[in-house]
């Protein structure tokens, strides 16, 4: 089986478990009032191990092959892909997770988004810097603003 098809099934095992989960177990303890809600905080959950089951399954029975055979990932020459470059972002977002209470969400999510962006190999400094700004700050506003839910902005050290 092709390495594309073992992905899908570990995926498709996940998403059966997450859905397990969302489907029966979440909302077993919820207030009698919520009860009546048309949406309830499983319902995201719901939707998309259900998404997620279905696009593992396209995978797996190989639906999304076109008549046009593609070159197929070899899992023995791993090494003459962009190996690093996916090791370094899996780093580059471990620590950003580690980063993001200390640091503040500012300093952060734009430090993540301008060196993910310079290992991915953008070289534009008169692109990232504004985008990455910019993007981090609407992010920031819709998520403080809109919908109230409290993100430290700076770093606690200076007051955040």
């Amino acid at each position: 089986m092709a390495l594309d098809r073992w992905i899908a099934l570990i995926l498709a095992g996940v998403c059966l478990t997450y859905g397990y989960t969302a489907w029966f177990t979440m909302d077993g303890e919820l207030a009698p009032f919520m009860q009546r809600n048309p949406i309830w905080p499983s319902t995201f959950p719901k939707v998309l191990s259900v998404i997620g089951l279905a696009a593992s399954l396209v995978i797996l029975l190989g639906l999304e092959k076109a008549k046009v055979q593609k070159a197929e990932i070899d899992y023995r020459r791993l090494t003459d892909y962009h190996l690093g470059q996916a090791l370094l972002l899996l780093g580059l977002m471990v620590a950003y997770a580690l980063c993001l209470r200390p640091l503040g969400f500012l300093f952060s999510t734009s430090a993540f988004l301008i060196l993910g962006s310079f290992i991915l190999g953008e070289r534009k400094w008169l692109v990232m810097l504004p985008v990455s700004l910019l993007a981090t700050g609407i992010v920031w506003y819709l998520v403080q603003q809109v919908l109230g839910i409290y993100l430290r902005p700076l770093p606690g050290f200076i007051g955040g």
